[in-house]
């Protein structure tokens, strides 16, 4: 016998977090999630000062068997002016009827709360990671993105839910990138400096603080058109910018300025999936810590997970050359592959920009919706 249980307590909010460490014990390109890391977005995350979620477990007798968590995103819906309902956090075997149970029951919250459509997965918003993976299943995702099995699709397709965008990930290996393109995009740069006075430089962990600041106006800005975008508060933008400072390279974190004024940025990070994937359960204590502060540094791997330019200063070249500049130094240090991840997949400007230095478009993650 089936039931959904609302979670409330501690024990129940480490098996809500423990259980695809159950449900993925077999799969070796699963990377368990860092279990501090998934109880502060769920619990003490600054996006529970203007939004709210409840989290919900299924069992069959004694048995978790699926999760999931109906997310109410009150800033999302008064930027876009919308009464939209998400839902995230899904986990679940491959049974119809245990997804059908978790996604009504997150239906019900939302429509309460009254929410008019049911969008996802968001975890819990395109802010952190998003999409479900419906191509590119023969490889471990990298920092901060999703996976999940491939029966997935069939469960929330089965429900109903209908594809509303696709985000794209693309990857390098090794030393196949467009050489030609990346000199090309030298001689770009030379000439953003003398017509337009644009300059890319590294971000100065030094004045992080102010460089910080400097980046969530621009962050807030640059993708003020994209799906489901709503802007990051001062402390979202801090919380995450903290956290990557901990594993932040400096020279893959780049900003394009005019006369002191930051237009663009570019960001990469390490691949610490690599880690991660051998952190039993996502415990850093008591060895996991040691894992990660000893291998940081060996890992051969990244993924650039943010760049944006702001509007005025499009179609100018500085997307090119921040991803461009990237590429160059990963192919100075050696590493063994890059990702970029994610761009909207109508977002034409960004993804020919990766295209020409060699990019290859090799996995899908997908933001369903469906009107409750």
């Amino acid at each position: 016998m089936k039931k959904i249980v609302s979670v409330s307590s501690k024990k129940e909010l480490a098996s809500f977090i423990d259980f695809p460490h159950e449900l993925y014990k077999n799969d070796p390109l699963y990377v368990p999630e860092l279990f501090i890391a998934q109880r502060d977005i769920l619990t003490t995350h600054p996006f529970h000062k203007h939004s709210s979620l409840q989290t919900f477990l299924a069992y069959d007798g004694d048995k978790i068997v699926g999760r999931i968590a109906a997310i109410q995103n009150n800033n999302h819906n008064k930027f876009n002016n919308t009464n939209d309902g998400f839902f995230g956090f899904f986990e679940c075997i491959n049974d119809q009827e245990t997804a059908n149970l978790l996604l009504d029951t997150a239906v019900k919250w939302l429509k309460e709360k009254g929410a008019e459509t049911l969008t996802g997965p968001v975890n819990p918003s395109t802010n952190e990671t998003c999409g479900l993976l419906v191509k590119g299943f023969d490889s471990s995702p990298v920092v901060m993105m999703t996976y999940n099995p491939e029966y997935y699709i069939t469960l929330l397709e089965n429900y109903g839910l209908k594809k509303q965008t696709d985000l794209l990930a693309w990857h390098w290996d090794g030393q196949n990138y467009n050489d030609k393109s990346l000199q090309m995009l030298d001689r770009l740069q030379e000439r953003l400096t003398r017509n337009s006075g644009i300059t890319i430089r590294k971000i100065n962990l030094k004045n992080f603080k102010a460089e910080a600041d400097a980046l969530r106006e621009v962050y807030n800005k640059a993708w003020d058109k994209n799906l489901g975008f709503f802007p990051m508060t001062n402390d979202e933008f801090d919380y995450t910018a903290k956290d990557l400072k901990m594993i932040l390279d400096p020279d893959f974190a780049l900003v394009a300025e005019q006369d002191g004024k930051i237009v663009g940025f570019g960001v990469a990070i390490p691949d610490i999936n690599q880690i991660l994937k051998t952190i039993k359960k996502g415990r850093l204590l008591p060895t996991g810590i040691f894992k990660l502060l000893l291998n940081k540094g060996k890992v051969d791997g990244i993924r650039i997970m943010l760049l944006g330019v702001i509007d005025g200063y499009r179609k100018m070249g500085i997307e090119a050359c921040l991803y461009g500049s990237i590429i160059k130094e990963y192919r100075r240090k050696g590493l063994k592959y890059a990702e970029a991840s994610w761009t909207l997949e109508k977002n034409d400007m960004v993804n020919r920009a990766i295209e020409a230095i060699g990019g290859d478009q090799y996995k899908t993650y997908r933001i369903y919706e469906k009107a409750i």
